[in-house]
């Protein structure tokens, strides 16, 4: 999805071209840096294996979803949706719309076949267009956090979980105070892989509570 990014900015550019990250996914063949993020967390979690039911939030341009896809193997399934066009990747059912619309919604919900308490993990690095104005920026990333987090909590497994994108900032603490209501288990996670002047961090969700807990 969007990022904050100054694409047109030279300084940008350069760091850019330098980054090891960046280097390191061009050899290896993925599309975006962001892929580390997912495969650091996931060493010391082991959120991603074989057989799993995925859904991908804000996948564009697919760097996630290549990595989980040879994770899940055949027996698995990964559904994947963004606004952003995406190239193809075997064995992955991309759905190019907003997960934030009804339609889009629906779409994810019938490409895992309908049925609540069916997917294993939920992925989101999903991000608004940013304006600049860090207040508004916030409010509309949690609100794709909290649109996110309200698909988990319906269509995970009551072993699954949940791992979303956010900002540290104004609106973290509730944020994090909600994920606890649903989860047994909640923590923050700031990969290397992560910028260091970025705000950005992961939260992994596990295991939902039962609605009288």
């Amino acid at each position: 999805m969007a990022s904050a990014r100054p694409k047109n900015s030279r300084d940008w550019v350069q760091r850019h071209l330098s980054d090891p990250y960046v280097k390191r996914a061009q050899a290896e063949g993925f599309r975006s840096r962001s892929v580390y993020k997912l495969t650091e967390i996931d060493a010391k979690e082991k959120m991603v294996k074989a057989g799993m039911t995925v859904v991908d939030l804000g996948s564009a341009p697919g760097g996630w979803s290549q990595w989980v896809v040879k994770q899940v193997g055949a027996r698995g399934k990964l559904v994947a949706i963004d606004l952003l066009e995406m190239e193809p990747i075997a064995g992955v059912h991309f759905i190019k719309a907003d997960f934030s619309d009804a339609v889009g919604l629906r779409a994810v919900i019938a490409a895992i076949g309908g049925d609540e308490s069916k997917v294993d993990l939920v992925i989101s690095d999903m991000a608004p267009n940013l304006t600049g104005v860090v207040i508004t920026d916030q409010a509309r990333l949690f609100t794709l956090g909290e649109l996110a987090m309200e698909f988990a909590v319906k269509f995970l497994k009551p072993n699954g979980v949940f791992l979303v994108k956010v900002f540290q900032g104004a609106g973290f603490e509730p944020f994090v105070k909600t994920l606890r209501g649903h989860f047994k288990h909640v923590a923050a996670k700031k990969p290397d892989a992560s910028r260091g002047e970025s705000r950005e961090t992961f939260l992994m969700a596990r295991e939902l509570k039962a609605p009288n807990e």
